[in-house]
């Protein structure tokens, strides 16, 4: 056998798998979006670009829109699902949502938009999915499938 054989590394996605309960029906998977705050509807997000304008947040300047948000829920006024029925409208909704406070609040966004969402996890997310992250999020199911670098 002459000469150097190529040699071949395969890698491995780390996939993390969370159960948790299902808020609205459905399956989506993108790229992650995720923020330890939580997101002011009224005020907080221009619904035509779904980026977040609240000044003083994590995000503010980044858009939701096509990503899966991963996020304690929503605040602020009952004004947040009309923003977020807006974004839907607008076609910069999140492709869906997972959620650590549940509140009527975000349970209706979730609603409004059609988008799966996902709360109530058996592990805390924020532990384990980041910005970049590969992420299905399964409403029937109530499942969070993360891949590590996914969409890298």
């Amino acid at each position: 056998m002459g000469g150097a054989a190529a040699m071949r590394v395969d890698t491995v996605d780390t996939v993390i798998m969370l159960q948790g309960r299902g808020i609205t029906r459905g399956i989506a998977e993108g790229e992650a979006l995720v923020t330890t705050q939580t997101i002011s509807g009224w005020g907080g997000v221009n619904p035509m670009t779904g980026t977040v304008i609240e000044s003083r947040h994590e995000l503010k300047g980044r858009s939701f829109a096509g990503k899966i948000l991963v996020f304690p829920g929503g605040k602020g006024s009952s004004g947040w699902s009309a923003i977020f029925h807006m974004t839907r409208l607008a076609g910069t909704a999140p492709l869906a949502m997972v959620f650590t406070q549940m509140t009527p609040k975000v349970a209706l966004g979730a609603v409004v938009m059609r988008i799966p969402a996902v709360t109530d996890l058996d592990r805390d997310p924020f532990g384990h999915v980041e910005d970049g992250d590969r992420v299905r999020v399964d409403g029937d199911r109530g499942e969070v499938t993360i891949w590590k670098g996914g969409c890298g």
